[in-house]
């Protein structure tokens, strides 16, 4: 399983669609870290994710759980601040997800002023450490992202590139403004993005666009359920030892599963386990499925992009197929749940 700890609740950041620091929890650890480390033990296959808020405010805590606890991978969330508390210890993770959501003026518009060179200093910093992990840059799109200049853009300093749209929660736009963005913008960048991708292929260059790898996989090798795992295979833990399905909705009675010594599980239901695309998508979202704050028409409207997405990729299908013997290693992606949700 993935278990993802959120370290610190607070962020030293407040983006324009995200509005900073999480709520409800206190903002340090509260639980036993001895008893924490004896409940990840139990799982021979565990993955740890470190997360916030900024999970490095609090570097010492993560040095330190990064020693005590027995995972069988790391994976660190960060927006990239302070990467170099860290030092050495950044080679302990098998992944490492940078927060950049495109060009620089994209990146700071949404996040702050300076941002994009933060990130790229951090990126700088893994390179200078020797660091050989699998680094990801972990996109947020909205209403002004090109998501082709966007995505090529940050190709050209990451191995991998995900995103994930801000729709439902957002503070940038409401539905009406999303429809139009995506028929006017997201889905025609999307099938010039698949284009692009196909042509690099045929070169024998796949590029790690994640959730092309992701999705493409799926369809080569199958899968079920949610791709990030939500409340079945995957959980958060909060500061003060509660077990989450989703890390990002800790107010919601739904999402409470428990605590260290004992949770439940939930899953997606009806209608998506009846889709057509539900083998690929396993219901995209469960905080968007369970909190449809965009009510039944914005639940729809989101499916209509991420159907638009799987459908350009079923018609390249046989493309990457007939090259599969030379990058099957490239499409299975990830080999390990790394946090990247795969539906956008």
């Amino acid at each position: 399983m993935l278990y993802t700890l959120i370290v610190t609740p607070t962020c030293n950041l407040s983006c324009s669609y995200c509005g900073g620091s999480l709520e409800g929890m206190p903002q340090e650890i509260t639980y036993d870290i001895g008893e924490l480390a004896d409940f990840i033990g139990k799982d021979k296959d565990a993955v740890v994710a470190f997360y916030g808020g900024e999970p490095l405010l609090r570097p010492d805590v993560v040095k330190n759980l990064l020693s005590v606890l027995p995972a069988k991978k790391f994976v660190l969330q960060t927006n990239g601040y302070f990467m170099h508390k860290l030092g050495e210890k950044v080679n302990k993770f098998d992944t490492i997800l940078l927060s950049i959501d495109g060009r620089r003026e994209v990146t700071d518009r949404y996040r702050a002023p300076g941002c994009y060179g933060k990130v790229m200093d951090a990126l700088h910093f893994l390179r200078e450490s020797g660091y050989d992990g699998d680094v990801i840059a972990r996109m947020a799109v909205s209403r002004y992202t090109d998501i082709y200049k966007d995505v090529t853009h940050l190709l050209r300093f990451f191995p991998h590139v995900h995103w994930q749209l801000d729709v439902v929660w957002s503070a940038l736009w409401e539905l009406k403004e999303f429809r139009e963005w995506a028929e006017i913008s997201y889905m025609p960048g999307i099938e010039k993005l698949v284009a692009f991708w196909i042509r690099e292929m045929e070169k024998e260059k796949v590029l790690g666009i994640v959730p092309f790898l992701g999705i493409m996989k799926r369809m080569v090798w199958g899968g079920e359920g949610l791709p990030c795992g939500a409340g079945k295979e995957a959980v958060a833990i909060t500061t003060d030892g509660k077990v989450l399905a989703c890390l990002i909705a800790g107010e919601f009675l739904w999402n409470e599963l428990g605590d260290i010594h004992s949770f439940k599980r939930v899953e997606i239901g009806e209608p998506c386990e009846s889709c057509d695309v539900y083998s690929i998508c396993g219901g995209r979202c469960l905080f968007a499925y369970k909190e449809r704050l965009w009510d039944e028409e914005g639940f729809h409207a989101t499916c209509g992009v991420t159907k638009h997405l799987i459908r350009q990729l079923e018609g390249v299908k046989d493309v990457v197929i007939g090259h599969l013997p030379q990058i099957e290693k490239e499409i299975d992606y990830p080999s390990f749940n790394n946090t990247t949700e795969i539906i956008p």
